[in-house]
């Protein structure tokens, strides 16, 4: 694992407002790893980003030593293994753990996420129908909170400390209370999920993600402009 003095150049290709973004800002943050943020044009692609990411030639790219990463929790782990010599350790040791905390990550990314694509794009029934996918599928988190023994009675996913799980989730927060604003939703009721809308109200307030999180109602405009585009 590199020192301060050994991690060289650090440089983040990404947007702001980008979940994906986020995460790995938050775990720059809370390793306290200086990096250059290079904010991108997702409609004027950079040659930097192409050259990059020559596969999807998307964000967010985090360059080290002039070595790319692509995919932002496949860069949450880079991280964690090259240039994270500080608390809070994001990547269990123990092999079970280890496994839980892909498969939750996974479950973000593969069967979340959409959902909420769903809900940024539809209007109507479609728009019902993805709001509803997307509650089923934070209820499935509410439960895990409530009755897996790794998560159950701790402040954040796996213990004391944040972890891989906290960050696939929470990247997305404020994209989720943006989405909420802007479709005039309910995603996480607090009444239905008092832990997981505990978890997220406590993990936006922590240092290091405080910093980086950003605006919901900047990102509840940005989806409005997004919509209105969408549907002319």
């Amino acid at each position: 694992m590199a020192t301060e003095g050994e991690k060289g150049q650090v440089k983040l290709l990404g947007m702001t407002l980008s979940p994906f973004v986020v995460r790995v800002r938050i775990v720059l943050a809370l390793k306290g790893i200086n990096y250059e943020f290079v904010e991108e044009n997702i409609r004027a692609k950079s040659e930097l980003l192409l050259k990059s990411n020559t596969v999807h030639k998307k964000i967010p790219v985090l360059i080290h030593n002039g070595k790319p990463v692509c995919e932002s929790m496949i860069i949450v782990q880079y991280i964690e293994e090259v240039l994270g010599n500080k608390a809070p350790n994001l990547i269990p040791k123990d092999p079970y753990d280890r496994a839980i905390a892909h498969f939750w990550a996974a479950f973000v990314d593969d069967k979340l996420y959409p959902c909420l694509r769903g809900v940024f794009a539809g209007h109507g029934e479609q728009l019902q129908k993805a709001v509803e996918d997307s509650v089923t599928n934070f209820l499935l988190i509410e439960e895990a909170l409530r009755t897996n023994h790794c998560f159950a009675g701790k402040p954040y996913f796996r213990g004391d400390d944040m972890s891989f799980i906290d960050m696939a989730l929470g990247g997305l927060s404020a994209i989720i209370k943006g989405a909420e604003k802007a479709t005039d939703s309910v995603l996480i009721d607090p009444k239905k999920m008092p832990l997981l809308s505990a978890w997220m109200d406590r993990f936006c307030k922590s240092d290091g993600v405080k910093e980086v999180m950003p605006d919901p109602a900047k990102q509840a405009e940005s989806i409005t402009i997004w919509r209105a585009n969408l549907w002319v």
